[in-house]
């Protein structure tokens, strides 16, 4: 059977999320994972620098003749979706514009990083799907770099968590969408956080729902055990340190790729 060649692109671990959402319905894909982990986190990064970073990441994707690109970071997605849909030329599967189909909802609170909150995306992609939405957005600059630690330090997960929950709270949010891809590995956590009937809303398995759409297959099983057999890793840098996260996440042992996007941004 042929595989589809998909490409997943994240600042770090954050596309594990998709990845691993992906890998829960489909077996016939071979995964070409980038994180470009010498410029984590992209949060932080103004909107010129982010398309800089999306134009490298089409060179690196270029030559692997993929069937479409799973972009994994919100970032990009707000940033530079244009220069990824027209460089690439291939189906491009983005998270915000998924989510904001999904939202049910009347008062949404989205969590997301500097950068994606200030470019207003997701007030938009949400806007224009429904009418009378209130959207209360969050920044939350630091849980990207929290997240991305070998060790989880509960006690600052703990505080920035409370820090960063009560304006949405405040505001009597009744969804809330995870608008960057890291903090979904962070979901247990913030499900303690909040009432049970504050639905929380994980976008990547919204990604997931239109990427099995466009490219049908008859019944979508749901695999218990996932298999990474046809997933290959490339970093910018960190190679070792990746390695870890890779065994401590997925639990799996993987050759990590170092690869070098050229420029130095």
């Amino acid at each position: 059977m042929m595989k589809l060649k998909i490409g997943i692109f994240d600042s770090g671990i954050g596309g594990f999320t998709i990845l691993n959402s992906l890998l829960k319905t489909r077996s016939d894909v071979e995964v070409f994972y980038l994180a470009d982990t010498k410029r984590i986190p992209f949060g932080n990064k103004n909107f010129k620098e982010i398309r800089f970073i999306a134009k490298e990441i089409c060179t690196f994707f270029d030559d692997k003749n993929l069937d479409a690109l799973l972009i994994a970071c919100n970032t990009t997605n707000a940033c530079a979706l244009d220069i990824l849909e027209t460089t690439l030329g291939i189906p491009c599967f983005e998270l915000i514009n998924s989510v904001s189909e999904i939202v049910s909802k009347q008062i949404i609170g989205v969590l997301a990083t500097q950068t994606t909150v200030r470019s207003s995306y997701y007030k938009k992609a949400l806007s224009s799907k429904k009418f009378n939405l209130k959207v209360f957005q969050q920044e939350c600059p630091e849980f990207v770099s929290e997240i991305e630690k070998e060790k989880l330090n509960i006690k600052k997960l703990n505080y920035l968590s409370d820090l960063y929950l009560k304006p949405l709270l405040d505001n009597n949010i009744e969804e809330l969408i995870l608008g960057c891809s890291h903090y979904p590995l962070i979901y247990d956590f913030l499900r303690k956080k909040l009432d049970s009937n504050i639905k929380i809303i994980d976008p990547s398995e919204a990604l997931t729902k239109k990427f099995n759409e466009s490219f049908s297959i008859t019944k979508i099983d749901r695999y218990e055990s996932l298999s990474y057999e046809n997933v290959k890793f490339f970093v910018t840098s960190k190679k070792d340190e990746f390695f870890k996260k890779v065994k401590i996440w997925l639990e799996i042992n993987k050759e990590i790729r170092l690869v070098n996007l050229r420029s130095n941004v």
